[in-house]
């Protein structure tokens, strides 16, 4: 495996962090993951501060970002973050933004219509908001060339037509109408079912628990493997106490199983854990400890200010 501050290179893959926002999450460890043990936080606290727990302010530390990924000629972008001038009246701090995630795309070489595939792991806010982009005053997709791939359980479980009761609330008001509907209607959306394979190295498959249809990205190419996560694990608190889910899972028992699968995978496999969320250097080697997990070795990305 190759590194540089900048791309981590696994087998025929280059892996690219694409970063639109990292700082506080304006939730405390409480708020954020309320079933934690009580001790955790101050127990692991020499690799969660500053990256992950900011303890002076009592915060958690997140990251907004896509994993821009270059496989057999495919340009692949796993989720899409907030996204600009969104209007998000139940979620603030995400409204109405206007970030320069477009050009930290063009510093990796990738202007939006050279986008291949767009990979939205779950439906959430902060998964699609550069789905699309404002054009005037229309939604349009802001890769026009791209086939996204949502799952059709996340699809109809999303869709205000069916009236479905989530933990968020109204936290994810206007999403689907803003960020998913106008990709769907130009005919670019691609809704799988199980698993779905996108080429030799990389396929997707169902990790149910924090949404309905939560997937996982698993990446095997020249002997090496990675498992982009999406929001199975926000934080690496959850990694050394896999039973901590976050507020937002809609299925906690589900989300707590399917944790302890993919993290015991990525253990057995020697598989680096790509998170959506991830500060600090972005994705780590998990190794078993007991009937939990621990942080080998972080993947070597320059660390988010």
């Amino acid at each position: 495996m190759d590194q540089n501050p900048e791309q981590i290179t696994l087998g025929d893959v280059t892996v690219t962090r694409i970063k639109e926002f990292y700082g506080s999450a304006r939730m405390s460890p409480g708020q954020f993951f309320p079933d934690s043990p009580d001790d955790a936080w101050d127990e692991h606290r020499a690799w969660l501060a500053p990256d992950f727990w900011n303890p002076r302010t009592d915060e958690c530390q997140s990251a907004i970002q896509s994993w821009l990924l270059r496989s057999e000629g495919r340009t692949i972008l796993v989720d899409t973050g907030v996204g600009n001038h969104k209007d998000r009246p139940y979620a603030p701090v995400w409204s109405r933004l206007d970030t320069v995630y477009l050009d930290h795309l063009a510093a990796a070489g990738v202007r939006p219509e050279e986008v291949d595939i767009v990979v939205n792991t779950h439906l959430h806010i902060d998964h699609v908001g550069w789905n699309t982009r404002l054009d005037g005053r229309t939604w349009v997709p802001t890769f026009p060339n791209a086939t996204y791939l949502m799952t059709r359980r996340d699809f109809d479980f999303w869709d205000p037509a069916n009236e479905n009761t989530t933990v968020l609330g109204r936290g994810n008001q206007n999403v689907f109408e803003d960020s998913v509907s106008p990709v769907h209607q130009q005919g670019l959306t691609h809704l799988w079912e199980t698993t779905y394979r996108i080429d030799k190295n990389l396929r997707l498959d169902l990790a149910p628990g924090h949404t309905p249809g939560s997937s996982v990205l698993t990446l095997e190419s020249g002997g090496d493997q990675a498992l982009f996560v999406g929001d199975l694990v926000h934080t690496p608190l959850q990694v050394a106490e896999p039973e901590t889910n976050s507020c937002f899972c809609e299925d906690p028992v589900e989300a707590r199983a399917t944790r302890h699968k993919l993290l015991g995978r990525a253990a057995d496999d020697n598989a680096l854990v790509f998170p959506a969320h991830f500060g600090g250097q972005g994705a780590a080697e998990v190794v078993r400890s007991g009937s939990k997990f621990a942080i080998k070795e972080w993947a070597g990305y320059s660390r988010l200010s």
